[in-house]
């Protein structure tokens, strides 16, 4: 029976295959020769204590003994099924919805209202340095949805959802290195998770399926409790079936579903800030020199506290970074973040956030099912008129804690531009008295973490969906119509690639069901 073991290794041992080895022959008391093979199950850092070690957990195979099947991604099936499934949207959530379908035996047909990746790139160009926001094309709307330009890290707690292996192999199967199979927080990388995004595509157009870009839901017609058709850019197509993945941001949809009466409900979310540190201060924090080892990535942080009776925490840390725009309307300003691969970038920048729940929307926005998202449309809409442009209000993380205006700014990653804001007028009085208090707790668990060479970015309003689709528990068939499948982010089910992915994958299942 093979033997799983933990090893803890010194960083420039970690990657030494002989020194891997000869620590397993010492831990088993075997000999080299005794060992068939080794399989890499998880690496991780351990930066509790100094010095730095690497985890390495491993399973270990003995000569004769029979190794466990690899993870296998998707492999299509000849299309069998007359059902006709459209997957609006193509995202994490709708491109592995199709993928899903393909190996069932049936032919997905996808609509996505923005580009290409390719062509998304001039838009987001646009947006950066021509200050230009296209409502259908940008950082949230497109082919490979929000994740493809935003980092594309992989890390889930999923794990009792789905099969997480078969997502990360399919990723692998389409160009991602191997370590993402391994590595504890696994990422792409924006610089590459755009090829791999084109691979799938391409690998689900050569095995028959449809992907129509530049292709809106615009409204659809149900009867007797189903979606008989759908209208794409106002033309109508007949269907049996709708997954309706069409990402966070697609207010739109939200709008369309309440005009028609069916059922939403708000949800909270979160709503904060971007901080961004120079990466040497994050390194030096975490691993304790002054200067990082060559043999460390750029270090990350996680942090959560309770203050001033709100949640604070950050979110989708990106080391080595870039803090990018995420408007999708041009009369609002919204933040986000994503690194490259080798994420050797200057900057370090992590959301900021605060919970916000039911008794913080209504007494403004009221009670309805669109509330949360009223809410969160409001500061977008109020950071944007610090400028009247997607440049974003920003200030010194010190000078922000003591209430007060900055009166310069330290360089920053968002290539549209920052100036000095008043954040306290543009937050909700509960997020800002949140994010000061726990900015200062972070500041005394992280020797200086509190620098005013960090520097707040507003806002960060994206971080889920304020809007939740219901739908039945064991059919994830929406409640009111038998054939429309709610998923992956947009709908409220889901919170980063992999859990989409899953998301998408359950649909597809239980559409065949």
């Amino acid at each position: 029976m093979p033997s799983e073991i933990e090893l803890k290794l010194e960083p420039s041992k970690v990657f030494d295959e002989t020194h891997v080895r000869s620590r397993v022959c010492h831990a088993l008391k075997i000999n080299s020769e005794d060992i068939q093979s080794i399989v890499y199950l998880k690496r991780s850092i351990d930066a509790r204590k100094k010095p730095v070690m690497y985890l390495l957990r491993l399973k270990v195979y003995m000569q004769g003994e029979i190794q466990d099947s690899l993870p296998q991604g998707f492999k299509a099936a000849p299309f069998t099924s007359g059902k006709k499934v459209a997957i609006i949207g193509f995202g994490p959530a709708g491109m592995f919805a199709a993928l899903q379908l393909m190996e069932m035996g049936i032919k997905p047909l996808v609509f996505e209202r923005g580009k290409k990746v390719k062509e998304r790139r001039r838009d987001l160009a646009a947006m950066n340095k021509e200050l230009i926001v296209n409502p259908e094309s940008n950082y949230c709307f497109g082919e490979g949805g929000a994740g493809t330009y935003s980092d594309g890290k992989l890390y889930t707690r999923s794990k009792k959802r789905g099969n997480v292996l078969k997502v990360l192999q399919t990723f692998v199967d389409h160009g991602a290195d191997n370590d993402i199979l391994v590595n504890a927080h696994p990422h792409i990388g924006t610089n590459k998770l755009p090829g791999i995004i084109e691979h799938m595509r391409d690998h689900i157009l050569e095995c028959g399926g449809e992907i129509h870009f530049n292709s809106k839901l615009t409204d659809f017609r149900i009867e007797d409790n189903k979606v008989r058709s759908i209208l794409i850019n106002h033309k109508e197509i007949a269907v049996d079936a709708v997954i309706l993945a069409t990402g966070h941001s697609a207010r739109d949809i939200f709008e369309l579903l309440d005009k028609k009466h069916l059922h939403l409900e708000a949800k909270p979310f979160a709503l904060g800030v971007r901080v961004e540190h120079p990466q040497q201060v994050i390194d030096q924090l975490q691993y304790g020199d002054p200067v990082r080892s060559e043999y460390l990535p750029p270090a990350s942080y996680s942090l959560v506290t309770q203050a001033a009776g709100n949640g604070v925490f950050s979110f989708c840390m990106c080391p080595g970074g870039i803090i990018a725009p995420a408007a999708t309307d041009d009369a609002e300003v919204v933040v986000n973040g994503w690194s490259p691969s080798k994420r050797n970038g200057r900057f370090a920048n992590s959301g900021m956030v605060v919970t916000v729940n039911p008794q913080h929307w209504q007494k403004d926005f009221g009670n309805t099912s669109l509330s949360a998202m009223a809410f969160q449309k409001s500061v977008e809409r109020k950071a944007f008129e610090a400028n009247m442009s997607i440049v974003a209000p920003a200030v010194r993380m010190e000078d922000f804690v003591r209430h007060r205006m900055s009166a310069d700014l330290p360089e920053c990653s968002y290539l549209p531009g920052v100036n000095p804001a008043d954040l306290y007028s543009i937050l909700p009085p509960f997020i800002s008295r949140s994010l000061g208090e726990g900015l200062v707790h972070f500041g005394k668990s992280m020797k200086a973490y509190m620098t005013n060479e960090a520097i707040l970015v507003g806002v960060e309003s994206r971080t889920s969906s304020p809007v939740r689709i219901p739908r039945d528990k064991e059919t994830l068939r929406h409640t009111q119509v038998d054939n429309l499948f709610p998923c992956g982010e947009g709908a409220g089910y889901a919170g980063g690639i992999v859990s989409a992915a899953l998301d998408g994958m359950a649909c597809a299942i239980a559409v065949k069901n």
